[in-house]
């Protein structure tokens, strides 16, 4: 099974993708991790502040021959990271479909404006952010609704984190 976790940044995908990891032992790939190692050999011109759809149109079409790869050898993965394309449907059979879970994290509005101290104080938990001062209550906020939209768009299955962070307690939902 190829488990894809998305959702907007701060989300807690990259520490769900550790839990699941821990849980289940399926290994997982950051698609952080290979944005930053192709911006770093000089594979790309793009940055890691580049447009995000700059950045999905670089990754994804890498990240989706690596999961129909990991399908086809029958082998268990973890997908994480903000550049998964809410219509990825589109780029596999359904054999393979049948083989996918996705899963998109988003925050509320009330989360958000209640817990930003928080979200902010656990940003390192998995990862070390260098830098993180975009991460407003305003880019929260608008990057959330955004992710949220796109979820109901697609029909992507959506875990909303409202009154308390309780993704943990949530994980069977992920994978059944």
């Amino acid at each position: 099974m190829v488990i894809l976790i998305s959702g907007a940044s701060h989300t807690g995908k990259t520490a769900l993708a550790q839990k699941l990891l821990v849980r289940y032992h399926y290994p997982y790939l950051s698609i952080d991790h290979l944005k930053m190692g192709l911006i770093r050999s000089g594979h790309t011109a793009l940055t890691p502040l580049s447009d995000d759809g700059e950045l999905t149109a670089l990754l994804w079409p890498i990240v989706r021959e690596m999961i129909k790869t990991a399908i086809e050898n029958g082998q268990n993965l973890i997908v994480e990271g903000c550049y998964i394309p809410c219509d990825y449907r589109k780029d596999f059979s359904e054999a393979y479909l049948a083989k996918i879970r996705c899963i998109c994290l988003v925050m509320s509005e009330g989360y958000i404006r209640s817990h930003y101290e928080d979200i902010r104080r656990h940003a390192n938990i998995i990862e070390n952010r260098l830098d993180d001062e975009d991460c407003t209550v305003e880019s929260l906020l608008c990057d959330n609704a955004h992710m949220l939209r796109e979820a109901k768009r697609c029909g992507i299955p959506y875990l909303l984190i409202d009154t308390q962070y309780d993704v943990d307690a949530r994980i069977p939902e992920i994978i059944e």
